[in-house]
């Protein structure tokens, strides 16, 4: 990525400024990507207040159900002891976590020492050089190029599997800790959560997912904040709340303009008022109130199909693709077959092929994401995936002694079974124009990589404008 000159002296100054002062600033609007935030941002007055960003395509934006953000909230408060704060991570301008051209800005700006770059998780591993800027762009490679933050965890002691071999450009996993890179998830759309962290670390059984994002801040803030002491529960609480009543979401598109024009309800206010409930649309009965699975999840823009009877022109054009698109999202019939975690060789639907659609997993209306925990093995994390700047891991489940290779064990590493080798959630799927890459690891570049990994992984045989309207659906949304 290039950087211009007038941004990076604009980061040199805020910097020198305060660190978490350019932070705030980014979150709160006031520094974008090119160095200014949206004239609009401010209060609303239906109540909340909104905040804008330019992203890639459009217009990222955040509305807040609190009627402000309070920057004395403890989310925007070093509380560890290596200056990083939770908005250190967690970027308005980047729907609430990182992207890789703003990460690179905040290196180019500081050298290398804005607080992101620590080597407990920023770096590829934790014993790297960092002593020059030439050695700190290499030791924050994966966290410059693809925003992938360093999670070391133990093997589990009950652990069904043994670590057969490890191929590691960094050296960074042992037979007993291994080290997967994965991408912060965003702070905002957190109502909507049935899990906690992709391998859902973090989600107990039976306890609230504000307890459960209780603990995550807390963990957090003594690991990758490196605090000697926890929060106290009061800041605890303060983060929560400050988190739960943030949304956000593409309000503006480039080609299809205002998301919120001609009857559509894109945007963040729309879905802060979107119904959620832990099992809500599940398609495999799981929903507490028995309501059947309903495959039309999403409805935002379907007062946008057929809009070129009454308009013309390319906006009306631009705006039919994005309602083709979510038509394609909600009815095309995908054969799901062999995935881990809902019809893979250990589930009871093992080897029977589903004909489901997009929305048999992305199942919570207009939100996109699991309404209950269910981790998933999609195919993210096969060797066959692999890039060079990723490990790989071999592994042997003691029963059987057979080996899986994977380039992340996922949710394995919380729960010890071999069953679970490469399971992780799927994500909310709202703002994710402002946030690429995508996947856990950053795989995919682009939303057409990821749409082309669906349509190879479960032989879709999508057309180019299906591709084309898919991807202007979900860089809407």
């Amino acid at each position: 990525m290039k950087i211009s000159n007038r941004v990076l002296m604009n980061l040199r100054r805020i910097f020198s400024a305060s660190l978490l002062g350019m932070l705030v600033l980014s979150a709160l609007g006031a520094a974008g990507p090119d160095g200014g935030g949206d004239e609009d941002a401010g209060p609303d007055n239906r109540g909340g207040t909104h905040h804008r960003f330019p992203d890639a395509t459009g217009t990222i934006e955040t509305f807040t159900t609190s009627g402000a953000i309070d920057t004395d909230n403890p989310f925007f408060q070093s509380l560890g002891s290596n200056g990083r704060a939770c908005v250190s991570c967690h970027q308005a301008s980047d729907a609430w976590t990182i992207t890789p051209p703003h990460v690179q800005a905040r290196f180019e700006a500081s050298r290398g020492h804005d607080p992101l770059f620590r080597l407990n998780d920023g770096a590829n591993c934790s014993n790297l050089d960092v002593s020059t800027l030439p050695a700190r762009r290499s030791a924050y490679s994966l966290l410059l190029n693809k925003g992938l933050i360093r999670i070391a965890m133990p093997v589990p002691a009950n652990a069904e599997f043994s670590v057969v071999s490890i191929d590691d450009p960094y050296h960074c996993s042992t037979p007993t800790e291994l080290s997967m890179y994965r991408r912060p998830l965003p702070t905002a759309n957190i109502k909507f959560l049935a899990t906690v962290m992709w391998d859902g670390r973090e989600t107990v059984p039976g306890q609230t997912i504000a307890a459960d994002l209780k603990t995550q801040a807390s963990h957090a803030t003594t690991g990758h904040a490196q605090a000697t002491v926890p929060p106290t529960d009061e800041q605890l609480d303060q983060i929560v709340r400050f988190q739960l009543g943030l949304f956000a979401a593409q309000s503006k598109d480039q080609a299809a303009g205002d998301l919120t024009g001609d009857g559509a309800r894109g945007g963040p206010r729309s879905l802060s008022q979107q119904e959620f409930f832990i099992g809500i649309n599940d398609p495999l009965g799981l929903n507490p109130f028995g309501t059947p699975f309903n495959p039309e999840a999403f409805d935002v823009f379907e007062n946008w199909e057929n809009i070129g009877r009454h308009r013309h022109g390319e906006r009306a054009e631009a705006r039919e693709s994005v309602a083709r698109g979510e038509r394609i999202f909600n009815t095309r019939t995908i054969p799901i077959a062999d995935v881990p975690g809902l019809n893979g060789p250990n589930d009871k639907l093992a080897h029977v092929t589903i004909p489901g659609t997009c929305t048999t997993c992305h199942d919570s209306p207009n939100v996109g994401n699991h309404s209950v925990s269910a981790p998933l093995d999609i195919g993210i994390n096969a060797a066959a995936r692999r890039t060079h700047d990723l490990p790989l891991f071999t592994l042997r489940c003691n029963a059987t002694a057979a080996t899986v290779q994977t380039l992340d064990p996922g949710r394995a590493m919380v729960t010890g079974k071999c069953a679970d080798i490469g399971k992780v959630k799927g994500p909310i799927l709202r703002g994710l124009a402002a946030r690429a890459p995508y996947f856990h690891n950053g795989s995919a570049v682009t939303l057409m990589d990821t749409v082309n990994f669906y349509d190879g992984r479960f032989n879709l045989g999508l057309s180019d404008q299906d591709k084309e309207d898919l991807v202007a659906f979900l860089r809407s949304l």
